[in-house]
């Protein structure tokens, strides 16, 4: 009965270890250096799981980009951060702009009348592997919450106004390696 039960909760648990596929989190801080939460990143069929849990922060509509470096210095007000992410080439930012979005565009997203802030998204705009779509590069990555939400247009930030919070995506578990194929 005993080894029926423990073979079991093998047997239970080994989807779990087959099904480990690249992950990311970002810890968000505000400009006075203060934490306001996490993001995660999670591979998931054909894109990645963004999951937000954020608190602190203004109540409202706020913009969520990805940013070309994985820089959050508060001195710069997060400007070395860079511009949005795009790895396609000519790519204009904004859901709504002719010829977009970036890849690190992401939806508007609402911290209640508290300052919290819970919301999940996919995308298959980038990828957490390795290659072309990856956002993992030399010099990393940022997620920034903007002061206001984005109209989805304007150039080059989609009028979102002040970066109010920053992380640094960083990973927590690599892809998986590829399938060597045999001759």
């Amino acid at each position: 009965m005993i080894r029926a039960i423990l073979l079991s909760l093998l047997l239970a648990s080994l989807p779990a270890w087959a099904a480990q596929k690249a992950h990311a989190i970002a810890r968000l801080s505000n400009l006075e250096g203060k934490g306001v939460g996490t993001a995660d990143f999670a591979a998931v069929n054909r894109g990645v799981l963004v999951t937000l849990d954020l608190h602190d922060l203004p109540p409202g509509p706020h913009g969520v980009h990805l940013h070309v470096s994985g820089n959050c210095d508060a001195k710069t007000g997060f400007t070395a951060a860079g511009p949005i992410l795009s790895l396609k080439p000519g790519k204009l930012h904004g859901y709504l702009a002719e010829g977009g979005p970036q890849s690190g565009d992401l939806p508007n997203q609402w911290a209640d009348e508290q300052g919290r802030l819970h919301a999940s998204m996919v995308t298959n705009q980038f990828t957490l592997g390795n290659g072309k779509t990856s956002i993992f590069d030399r010099d990393g990555i940022a997620i920034i919450l903007d002061q206001r939400g984005d109209d989805y247009r304007t150039q080059p930030l989609g009028n979102a106004g002040a970066r109010i919070a920053c992380g640094v995506v960083m990973r927590t578990v690599g892809p998986k390696p590829r399938k060597k194929k045999h001759p």
